[in-house]
């Protein structure tokens, strides 16, 4: 049987959503505030989930302590207090909105995380706007 643990944890960003290819009026007219030229920033909250068997040896699907110090060297000190679009190799040529950046994270996550276990992650760009990767 398999059970999931979350690990939750935050980080805090800037960026710009923004099509190199497209006009500045079109920008503007998909992307609203978040085309501000000077950048905007988010609060973002981050829920690792974590899908497979509990070891009978331990008791723990994955031990937390491990699992939060692989986000805090892997996402966190990536990209907390960085401006996505200019600090960041991920991002260079990559829109970040909230469906990329989760992508992203998950892709750096997954190599770091026992393949025997599941990996979800759910981003919360504000209290009422998140997206998680992958979907059901």
């Amino acid at each position: 049987m398999k059970i999931s643990v979350f690990r939750k944890e935050h980080f805090n960003a800037a960026h710009r959503l923004h099509n190199p290819a497209w006009p500045d009026d079109k920008n503007q007219q998909v992307f609203g505030k978040c085309n501000n030229p000077n950048y905007h920033g988010h609060n973002y909250d981050m829920i690792v989930q974590i899908t497979g068997e509990i070891d009978p040896e331990t008791g723990y699907v994955m031990d937390m302590k491990v699992l939060s110090d692989i986000i805090k060297q892997n996402i966190v000190a990536r990209f907390d207090h960085k401006n996505l679009n200019l600090d960041t190799e991920e991002f260079k040529n990559l829109n970040p909105t909230a469906e990329n950046i989760a992508m992203v994270i998950w892709k750096i996550l997954r190599p770091k995380i026992d393949s025997k276990h599941d990996l979800k992650i759910k981003l919360y760009e504000t209290e009422r706007n998140f997206v998680e990767f992958p979907a059901n």
